[in-house]
């Protein structure tokens, strides 16, 4: 394995402070509600409207702005998104099973009753992470969804886009509010804003900390960092689309990590100096070129063998395969995000229009989980019956074991009822 490109060490001396920064406006948010909801509001979004939460009248005004055509558009990814999850949802099952005769196991799927979903601003209005993070709750049967997403910063609240992809998505609160002050209002609720279960949704630093503090208090999806896509690429693939698909993550964040992992020296180089062609004309350069430039990797390596390894060691949120072997890394590679197999499939396909969830493990979190979908709302809840029969069987058993770790007091509870109904 050999670099040609190498992402530049990044220094973590504000790491410390973010972390000081989102623990005060958590602490301050669980103390005051929504005083200091609004306090930081203002401070941090110049943000500061009679009520955060959306009215109906406010929520109609906006999408009667909106183009016939984007809402159509918006209609079919939602329905994409929809039939996707029911899908998954389709693939999980409750059972019961008689493992002896009188005793009886089984298993529940409950939706969690509560979930607030975060949508962030900033550049961009995120449409497909609003339908993404409300969708799939719909689906699992979650009663209550509470949106939350910042004002745009010209001071004209919530994008009237991100607004109807939102209530046609199914979400049953919306409010202008972003950032930590967000988190905290979701976590630990506050006079006008009833708490959540659970708090799902992307977000910038300040968010994926803020997260990251409140998990226990209520349940989060999965960790959140900037984007990341990796290209396995051969001698077969495109210059120009392999260059085009590093750049299209790249210019989601400064921060967004972009590698490319190929068996061809040449195909490596033109795409170094395809990438540098394109930056000159991509009305996004700034951000994309930053996030090449610190954080793209180009890595040279012997064979496939040695592609998948380096691309499980990655674990990547995004995985482009782009070969003349593309059905072996779709059956041989364990750790990533999604995956998009062949010049044909794309990321963009599933960050705006098909239907899988972009919402993705990143930071190396694939070796343990996957994305967000219907299975994250729903608890896996079992529960056991049993007979007189069932119960004298195994009460014998029981008992042992728990003597054997000195556990008398659970013991005592079989032995009672193998006192009062045994033979």
């Amino acid at each position: 394995m050999h670099y040609l490109k190498r992402k530049q060490v990044q220094e973590k001396g504000e790491q410390k402070q973010l972390q000081e920064t989102v623990a005060r406006v958590l602490h301050e948010i669980r103390r005051e509600g929504d005083a200091a909801v609004r306090r930081y509001s203002e401070k941090f979004d110049r943000w500061n409207p009679d009520t955060f939460r959306l009215t109906e009248d406010e929520i109609q005004s906006a999408i009667n702005r909106l183009p016939a055509t984007f809402i159509e558009d918006t209609k079919f990814v939602a329905d994409q998104i929809r039939r996707f999850h029911q899908a998954q949802l389709d693939s999980m099952s409750e059972f019961e099973l008689e493992t002896h005769p009188g005793i009886y196991l089984g298993q529940r799927l409950i939706p969690i009753q509560n979930v607030g979903n975060y949508i962030p601003g900033g550049r961009y209005p995120l449409l497909a992470s609003a339908m993404m993070s409300t969708i799939p709750p719909k689906v699992a049967g979650v009663k209550r969804i509470a949106s939350f997403t910042p004002p745009q910063k010209d001071g004209s609240g919530v994008h009237p886009k991100v607004i109807f992809a939102l209530k046609n998505a199914g979400s049953d609160e919306i409010y202008s509010i972003g950032g930590i002050q967000a988190i905290g209002a979701m976590a630990y609720g506050t006079e006008s804003i009833p708490p959540v279960d659970m708090v799902v949704g992307p977000g910038n630093a300040f968010v994926a900390e803020a997260k990251r503090q409140v998990f226990g208090q209520v349940g989060i999806d999965l960790p959140a960092g900037p984007s990341e896509i990796l290209i396995i690429a051969d001698e077969t693939a495109d210059v120009d689309i392999v260059a085009a698909d590093l750049l299209g993550q790249a210019e989601h964040d400064p921060n967004a990590r972009a590698i490319l992992v190929t068996t061809s020296r040449i195909l490596a180089e033109n795409v170094i100096d395809r990438v540098q062609e394109q930056l000159k004309t991509l009305p996004t350069a700034k951000v994309a070129g930053e996030a090449w430039e610190n954080n793209g990797e180009v890595v040279l390596v012997d064979d496939y063998d040695e592609a998948a390894k380096v691309s499980d060691e990655y674990a990547i949120e995004h995985l482009e395969i782009q070969t003349d072997r593309d059905e072996w890394f779709l059956q041989n590679l364990k750790n990533y995000g999604s995956m998009f197999v062949g010049e044909e499939s794309t990321v963009v396909y599933s960050d705006k229009a098909i239907g899988t969830n972009h919402i993705l493990p990143t930071m190396r979190a694939s070796r343990y989980t996957g994305g967000l979908s219907v299975g994250k709302f729903l608890k896996t809840l079992t529960y056991q019956r049993l007979n007189r029969e069932g119960s004298q069987f195994i009460a014998p058993v029981a008992a042992r074991q728990a003597r054997a770790e000195e556990m008398i007091g659970h013991a005592i509870t079989a032995e009672k009822r193998m006192q009062k109904y045994g033979e």
